[in-house]
């Protein structure tokens, strides 16, 4: 079972929310985290399924690991109403922020967060993230007004959205750590598609995708 640190504070709702509570265990059990599921109506319907290990990696082999184990049972339990796309992803350098140990791991760097309830009548920050504590992440202001304090304490649990920014530094540092993507893939966006196999009636197409 997840400690508070590996938690995730960013979840989902109503049929990505469905499609969360099946594959989560699934994927733990093989050893990575879910970062978060995604359905869009890209190719029609498609559902993103985003992971990684504990330690921020995720080759192009472990997504085919990963979609292959997860198709049999997204099949059995049938959780989406029509045909769709399966892809698995890693998160990417830019990547979403959703457990504690994610603020931790990146802290000094730029990350942008949204909170889906207002701290002081604001929603949305961008940062220097500077550390975790008492249920609060710390961020740095850029350019803050004179008698505006620079570094703010937003809930966790208050959390809406949250992202790195990407930057040189945080490009050198994911490559230093071995997170980064192939070089030509830096940047990009994980909803940029590739060629997709024809979709069965409610059944999933496998399809796997390195950011």
């Amino acid at each position: 079972m997840a400690n508070d640190r590996d938690k995730r504070l960013v979840t989902e709702s109503g049929v990505a929310a469905r499609v969360a509570a099946i594959v989560e265990p699934v994927i733990e059990d093989l050893g990575f985290n879910l970062v978060r599921v995604r359905v869009t109506g890209t190719n029609g319907c498609t559902v993103q399924i985003m992971a990684e290990r504990p330690d921020g990696t995720m080759s192009v082999d472990e997504c085919e690991a990963v979609s292959r184990a997860l198709s049999p049972v997204l099949d059995l339990e049938d959780p989406i109403d029509r045909e769709y796309y399966l892809e698995i992803s890693s998160p990417g350098i830019d990547r979403p922020l959703v457990r504690v140990s994610d603020f931790e791991r990146w802290t000094g760097h730029e990350a942008k967060i949204e909170l889906a309830v207002p701290l002081n009548g604001r929603k949305r920050f961008r940062g220097i993230l500077r550390g975790v504590g008492d249920g609060t992440v710390a961020v740095e202001l850029p350019d803050v007004k004179e008698g505006e304090e620079r570094t703010v304490h937003l809930p966790l649990a208050d959390l809406g959205e949250a992202h790195l920014v990407l930057t040189d530094e945080l490009i050198r540092e994911s490559l230093r750590r071995g997170s980064a993507p192939p070089a030509e893939g830096a940047g990009e966006d994980e909803h940029d598609s590739q060629a997709e196999p024809a979709p069965r009636p409610r059944g999933p197409q496998k399809k796997t995708k390195k950011e």
